[in-house]
């Protein structure tokens, strides 16, 4: 017997144009991505982005880290890499950062093990990770934590599991989507699994620090080691 192969439609140009379109509705999505630019270390250098999309969420942390150097009267100093492997959201994301070399986009799909990368001081992702399924959902926490500096952080923007049908159903409804007709390509998981695998690897100061109904802000640290 033949195992059913995921769905995933992001392949398709028409499915990431039309979440193009509406990302800058998502509800409360606005709220989520402030938080998380709260936990990004204020002298991050090195980022990287995991699902960029457009760049949307890159951009925004890149920005606040400028106006945080400025503030101090200090030169803004952040390099980046952004992956994606939707041939229109590749696109969209050079095109917003056609002007800056600091920004190295690389097309990679996340079903597969991250390519070699230098280590960095912030990696974040926006509602990307939950198309994955579980397993390399774990692999991939693993992955990233040891890309981390000692003292880097992992910010990730998901979009988890409720914990009842009903809750579920009424999520979608809040964004006008029904259970019929919700992306096949969502994989969700309960937040509170994610969380205890993320302390299961290594990362400390674990927890959820902002969450509307399925959309949550998960977040751990990569501790230096003690003196």
């Amino acid at each position: 017997m033949t195992a059913t192969k995921p769905v995933n439609l992001w392949t398709s140009n028409e499915h990431a144009r039309d979440y193009l379109a509406r990302a800058d509705s998502i509800s409360h999505r606005q709220e989520g991505e402030a938080v998380l630019l709260e936990f990004i270390p204020p002298a991050a250098h090195r980022i990287l982005d995991l699902g960029t999309g457009d760049g949307r969420l890159l951009n925004l942390v890149r920005t606040n880290l400028a106006r945080v150097s400025l503030a101090r009267r200090e030169p803004p100093d952040t390099e980046a890499v952004a992956i994606d492997f939707s041939p229109t959201m590749l696109e969209a994301a050079r095109q917003r950062f056609s002007a800056d070399s600091s920004v190295n986009i690389i097309a990679h799909n996340l079903d597969e093990p991250l390519p070699a990368l230098s280590k960095f001081d912030a990696v974040i992702s926006s509602f990307a990770i939950h198309h994955l399924l579980h397993e390399r959902k774990r692999a991939l926490y693993a992955e990233i934590f040891h890309l981390l500096n000692p003292g880097g952080v992992f910010c990730n923007l998901e979009h988890v599991a409720s914990p009842t049908p009903q809750l579920h159903k009424e999520f979608l409804e809040h964004i006008g989507v029904t259970v019929e007709t919700e992306d096949p390509s969502n994989k969700l998981l309960d937040l509170e699994t994610q969380l205890t695998w993320l302390r299961e690897v290594g990362f400390t100061d674990v927890d959820c620090h902002w969450k509307w109904r399925e959309l949550a802000l998960l977040a751990g640290v990569r501790a230096a080691p003690s003196s």
